[in-house]
Parts: C-alpha cells; structure tokens; sequence
C-alpha cells in the first residue's frame, strides 16, 4: 500500500479497542507499510488485552497508545483519539475498527479521496458476503431509511460503517457545540450532524467480513434502544432545519464548470462606463464603480460565495505561515478590484500609457535583455492581477509582437466592447475553444519569427473532464488544498521549445507592478518521466501564484470554486 498526498494534508489512524486483543496483531501488522501514526484508544479492556496494546504500542514505534479508565464506548474512544490528533497538528484521522472486518488495503483509495476533498466526511460503502448476520443487514436499511428522513436527501449511502476518513476542524467544531452520542450511535449521529452543518460525505465500496471467531459488543437491547433515541433526538432536530435542508437539497447538485457558465450581461453599463471614463476621467469612473459593483456583487452569489472561499482560504495559510496581510480582506472590494482592472483593461486597449506614474516593470532589465536577444518567448500569466500587463512590452520596445491567446468565447460582451474602443484591438488575441495541432503549428511559427505568446495557466476546460477518460488535469497544493490545473498550457509549452517566463500584474499600494521571471529555457518533460516532470512543473507554478497572490489577495479573478473537483462536474448539464 502506497500514496503519495499533498503536504498540507495530514492524517493519522485512529482505533477504538474494546477487549480487541487478539486481533490487534494482525490488525496493526497489515497497517505497517502505510508508515502513519496510530493512535490506539484502549477503551477501558480487561488486563489481558491492555497487557498485548501495551505490548504492541513498545514493538511499533508508530503507535500511540491512550487510555481511558474505564470503559465509555466506541464513539468516546473515537472522540478521544479526535482531540489527540488535533493536539498533534494532523488533519484528518482514519477510523479503523479493531475487530478486523475492515478491508484495508482500501486504505489508499480513502485516503486519496480525502485528499482531493480535505472538507468532506469520506466513508467506506460495505459490500458484505455471506458472512453478515441477517439480523445487522435488514437493521442497517432501518437506519438508512431514518437517516434519509433526518437529512431530506439521498446522499449519504451508508451511515454505520466505522471505516471513514474524518476532517478533524470539522469534526472537532461539531464536537465542541453539541453532543453526540458515545457507544454504536456515534458513526451516524455525527455524520448526520455534519451534513446539517454542511460537511458533506462521500463514499467508496469496500468489503467487509464479519470473522467466525469475531467478538461483537453490539448489544441488541441496549444499543438497539439508543438507536432509537438517537433517531427520535435527530427527526425532531430535523425539523426546524426542514427550510435549510431543502435549500441544502436543490443546491446538491454541484455548480457546473466555470467554462459552462453563461458571461453575465452588462454591456450597456460597460459602456456607460468607458463614456464617463472618456469625458470625465478616472476618479469619476471609480466613483460609478461602487453601484455598478455593488449590484453584481449582490446579484452573483455564486461569484460572491467563490470570493469568500478564496479569501477564507487565503487568510488561513497566512495566519499558518505568520505573514501579515496587505489589508483588510474584503469580498466587496475584491470585486471593487476587478472592476478596477477592467478600467485598466480598457485604458491600456484605447491607447493610454501603462508604463509611468501608475505601473513599474519591477525588472525591467531582464525584459530588455530578452526583447534584445529576439527569440520567441513563452509567458505564462494567470488570472491574478492585470493580464494586460503583457501589453508593457510594447512600450519598452514597439518591435516586440504579443500574442495572447483567450477564451474569448467566455467574454463576448467584454471583446465586443473592445472592438468599438479600437477596431484593431483584437489583431493579436487567439481563442483557444478548441486549441489543437493547428493553433500549436501557428504558435510555432510566430515563435520562430521572434514574436511572444501569453498562455494562462490556471484555468482548466470543462473538455479536460471528459466522461469515460483521464481527466486533463494536474492536481497542485493551492492554498491549502488541492486544486485542479490543466495540463495544456504546459505541454504546450514543452513542445514549443522557447524560453518561458511568468509575468503578474498585480496591485501594489495603489500602484501596478509588474513582474517577470524566468520559469524555464526551454520547459522540458522527458519521455521517461514525462508525469514526474509535469506535476513539478505545475507544482512550482501554483507556488508562485500562490506567492503572489498573498502579496495582492484581492488581485484574484477567478470568481469560482477553483477547487472544484472531476467528480463535481457535471459537463453534460447546460448552464441555466
């Protein structure tokens, strides 16, 4: 068993044991290739197996062993280990179950699904052979009925099964506000509870046996009975969320790709506004920002929503790392911003200077040297800051020629906008719908005449999540959590052979800097690690747009889940 996770993504195992002794061995014996801390929770045995986890917890340097001085059930020795782990700065912890029943070299499977969704509840799905007792089986349908009654929906398949992977700030927070219960109610109370304070869960088919000689605590009066009491303790608990929950129902169905989503309208408010600009200069325009923003930002809830998940996010990786912010962090004025791009946007295609009092090329030497050597250059931008800062190289050399390739079908109003500010303005924009060996042989030969190209890389296309295929993508540690990048942009850029640079325009105390640094010359992905090679690629870009979007938060464009997932999209769904 092995995986490889993203950094910042840090489980351990959890294992409540009950008089277990005897299976413990071979329980931990099968555990040791993972090469992760366990923390074993003696939940009050008998001497004799308190003797052999003991024992076991000296032979396996990666066992913690936590006692609990008497025996409180299942759920409080899970609760336990929760609150130690935290302690010991992991983020997820895997509950295994002592007796033997789980299947686990599902383990990298689970834990690879919670590092691609680091905020969901991931739970097995057992698939039973004859080993079941019937009794369990016609019992677990009960509770999956009650289940789907206290939470208005289908989605959570199975809520008994006590292998899962759990988000412990999640968890821990629903822990510390209320209650839940301690013995064989535990594993569906609490995922209940977290799909009502919006954790929501996911599930992966893993079988399950029950041993001939296993020993089972589960005790069909008394448990049976506090799972009644749970149910009753839910249903009621449902009902005054019964609005939330059917709002939680409609929104189940994930947002499609952001490729997917119609441009907003607002061309004649773009063009009251370039007319105010033209007649009435900057200040005036900026002054028309706060209604003009102030409507989208009320009316976009997804973009507002996507903005205070980025913001959210960012401000934790700050606070982690200890740096100090630029400003306050605003969802209002991180449209505000983008509004004040597309000022600059349309001043910069009009004809207006972008060098001078409002921008600084902050190395201005190294963009000179490369003009000078006149070979075709790669940039790669990003939707962080001004993409129209590449329009710079221009004024430091008229002979420099850059071509930006765009998703112009995804900002018609915008482009047409564009074409009345300068009927010429388009002369070097290339759409890339659908970017293939054509736009790759024209690219080259652009290159070859010396000329640039700017390419994004952080925008993937719903086409790189085709059904039935590989996804298209790479996945990046992006502040905090795994995100979606698409291969392209690179691959391209290997192909093409030429010097790459990255270039960010972004706000600096009210004034737009500039940066250019090399990436690579050439970008290479050697056919022998050609995937290797490809995710440090990626991985060293989305390090450098993460640097420079902690220098200017609210410099970020992309008003979308970002970290949106292949599973979340749903590509054969048209937009509304």
């Amino acid at each position: 068993m092995s995986i490889t996770l993203p950094p910042r993504f840090n489980p351990c195992i959890i294992i409540p044991c009950f008089n277990h002794g005897a299976m413990m061995a071979a329980v931990l014996a099968r555990l040791t290739p993972l090469a992760m801390t366990c923390i074993l929770v003696d939940d009050g045995s008998e001497s004799k197996t308190a003797n052999e986890l003991q024992r076991l917890a000296a032979h396996y340097h990666w066992v913690i062993l936590h006692r609990l001085p008497e025996n409180r059930g299942k759920g409080a020795a899970v609760i336990a280990a929760m609150k130690l782990a935290a302690e010991q700065g992991y983020s997820h912890a895997l509950q295994v179950d002592a007796d033997g029943q789980h299947q686990l070299d599902d383990i990298p499977q689970m834990l690879q699904e919670a590092a691609n969704y680091p905020d969901w509840l991931i739970s097995g799905k057992p698939v039973y052979d004859s080993s079941v007792p019937k009794s369990r089986l016609y019992g677990r349908y009960v509770t999956h009925v009650w289940v789907w009654i206290e939470t208005l929906s289908f989605s959570l398949q199975d809520s008994m099964c006590g292998f899962r992977v759990y988000p412990l700030a999640a968890s821990l927070a629903l822990l510390q506000q209320h209650g839940v219960g301690e013995r064989m109610d535990f594993d569906t109370e609490i995922m209940v509870r977290l799909y009502w304070r919006g954790t929501r869960s996911r599930f992966i088919a893993t079988r399950v046996i029950y041993p001939e000689d296993g020993l089972s605590h589960f005790n069909a009066l008394k448990d049976n009975l506090r799972i009644s009491w749970m149910h009753t303790r839910l249903f009621f608990g449902m009902l005054p969320r019964i609005p939330r929950l059917l709002r939680m129902q409609r929104g189940e169905n994930p947002p499609p790709h952001w490729s997917k989503t119609a441009e907003r309208k607002g061309l004649w408010g773009m063009r009251l506004m370039l007319g105010v600009y033209r007649l009435l200069g900057r200040r005036a325009f900026e002054l028309l920002l706060y209604p003009v923003i102030g409507y989208f930002w009320l009316s976009g809830r997804r973009q507002r929503q996507a903005s205070q998940n980025y913001l959210q996010r960012l401000a934790a990786v700050a606070r982690d790392r200890q740096l100090a912010l630029p400003y306050p962090l605003s969802s209002f004025r991180h449209f505000m911003r983008f509004g004040d791009a597309l000022l600059s946007k349309l001043a910069t295609w009009q004809g207006d200077t972008l060098l001078g009092r409002d921008a600084l090329l902050v190395d201005s030497d190294r963009c000179e040297a490369q003009i000078a050597s006149g070979q075709g250059t790669l940039i790669l931008a990003s939707h962080l800051g001004d993409i129209e800062s590449c329009r710079a190289l221009g004024e430091l050399n008229k002979n420099v020629k850059v071509n930006a390739l765009v998703f112009t079908q995804h900002a018609e109003r915008f482009n047409q906008l564009m074409k009345e500010v300068n009927p010429q303005a388009n002369v070097n924009l290339i759409p890339v719908a659908n970017m293939g060996a054509d736009t790759a042989i024209m690219l080259k030969e652009r290159l070859d005449r010396g000329e640039w190209v700017a390419i994004v890389g952080d925008r993937t296309s719903a086409a790189g999540y085709q059904r039935g295929a590989a996804p298209r993508v790479i996945y990046s540690e992006f502040l905090g959590a795994p995100a979606a990048f698409p291969q392209g942009p690179f691959i391209l850029a290997a192909a093409l052979r030429v010097p790459v640079f990255l270039m960010f325009g972004i706000q600096q105390q009210r004034k737009l800097h500039i940066y250019f640094e090399p990436f690579a010359d050439p970008l290479l992905l050697p056919r022998s690690h050609r995937q290797q090679s490809l995710q440090h690629t990626i991985d060293r870009y989305a390090a450098r747009l993460e640097h420079y979007s902690l220098l200017a938060p609210h410099d970020w464009f992309n008003f979308y889940d970002f970290w949106q997932h292949p599973a979340d999209v749903p590509v054969d769904r048209e937009s509304d």
